[in-house]
């Protein structure tokens, strides 16, 4: 059965809060809210202020991971006294309570038997103080898993400094410098997002939704310095129940656009195959890439 996906041509925090809406679900207990805080010099990012309506809706925690850098590319959210200081810089501690799930350790390891590349997925050990998620992801490009939405969320976003690492690596190393000497090919680094991915549904169940935000589409992530300029405009606000459908969604408007930035936007995804991690979550079964758009 087809999923659905929920669109709206606007891109105001309140377009954001009536997509969810259109989900008609009600996540329970304490809710982690997934974002990504912006590296330090970005510009493309979302602001606390875009989300905070949702978030405040949902009664949520913001919640983000360090990152795997060491010192190959810069930035500062690699280590936790910095990562908090560039998230009191971009406003997330003001807004929300913020939990960095890897903060301290030690890290979980959630099993993943039918894992492609990945046989397990090194998580913050705080992700188990909620009982659901919700996915706020900026779609966007990414200069190595070629796109960024709610896949790379639920992957390399909510895994630990350690379990990025494994991702970027392919299962060949946890250590923050061993991983990008041995960067996965194409191929297994697609695959482990969607390996890593699936352990962060199958621990939530049912009690997990995702809003994909196409603004301020860059070739690059939010993970970079100094950015590209966004190559295209802004196409609107998605939800769905849905990680493989909402992202499939999202890359099929690109696609189908006839925005001049189209092709550079789309040279980036297939340079970097992209679209693998979608193809990969799907033969998972954690999502469809077979869905029903509804534009509100």
């Amino acid at each position: 059965m087809a999923s659905k996906v929920y669109l709206l041509r606007e891109t105001t925090p309140e377009a954001v809060v009536r997509a969810y809406d259109a989900l008609g679900i009600s996540l329970p207990g304490k809710v982690a809210v997934k974002i990504h805080s912006g590296e330090q010099g970005n510009t493309n990012f979302m602001r606390p202020e875009f989300w905070k309506p949702m978030v405040d809706k949902v009664d949520g925690t913001v919640v983000e991971c360090n990152t795997a850098y060491g010192d190959k590319f810069g930035g500062v959210r690699d280590n936790t006294e910095s990562h908090l200081r560039l998230l009191r810089e971009h406003g997330w501690t003001d807004a929300f309570d913020v939990d960095l799930m890897d903060a301290e350790g030690p890290d979980l390891r959630w099993e993943i038997p039918d894992g492609r590349v990945l046989k397990s997925n090194l998580v913050g050990k705080n992700i188990v103080n909620y009982d659901s998620m919700l996915v706020l992801a900026h779609f966007k490009g990414h200069p190595m898993g070629g796109y960024g939405g709610a896949l790379k969320q639920l992957s390399i976003g909510c895994a630990s400094r350690a379990g990025k690492a494994l991702i970027h690596s392919g299962g060949a190393s946890d250590d923050n410098i061993g991983a990008w000497d041995v960067h996965a090919d194409s191929v297994r680094f697609p695959e482990a997002m969607a390996d890593a991915a699936a352990s962060v549904v199958r621990h939530f169940g049912g009690n997990i939704a995702y809003v994909n935000a196409m603004i301020n589409l860059s070739v690059d992530c939010d993970c970079v310095i100094h950015p590209e300029a966004p190559c295209m405009g802004d196409v609107g606000v998605l939800a769905s129940l849905d990680p493989v459908a909402i992202d499939q969604a999202c890359m099929d408007l690109v696609m189908n656009s006839d925005d001049p930035g189209r092709d550079h936007f789309m040279e980036r995804v297939n340079s970097r195959n992209g679209i693998h991690t979608i193809e990969a979550a799907a033969d998972l079964g954690i999502g469809s890439r077979e869905y029903e758009l509804i534009e509100l």
